[in-house]
């Protein structure tokens, strides 16, 4: 699982690419799925919890075709990952 974060232009445009072309990319790099939250801190930042593993995200990252893809979708930076520090039970 991979965590990550990004604030972007407009959210209904970012899940309208996120959900179709932003899925077909990242499925190309191995990606089961993903869940999308909204930050109620601040309307403009996005959470995506990604079913990937971290060899997955990096061959994800370093695609020429991605940066376009992103610029599409309204992201302001790139995204960034959150490193996971635990895993527990309950």
């Amino acid at each position: 699982m991979l965590l990550a974060t990004t604030k972007v232009v407009d959210v209904d445009r970012f899940i309208q690419i996120f959900s179709t072309k932003g899925a077909d990319k990242r499925r190309l790099h191995g990606c089961k799925g993903a869940t999308v939250f909204r930050d109620p801190s601040e309307a403009d930042r996005v959470w995506a919890l990604f079913d990937w593993d971290a060899e997955g995200w990096k061959n994800f990252v370093s695609d020429p075709e991605v940066p376009a893809i992103l610029h599409e979708a309204g992201h302001v930076g790139k995204p960034q990952a959150a490193m996971l520090i635990g895993n527990y039970g309950a």
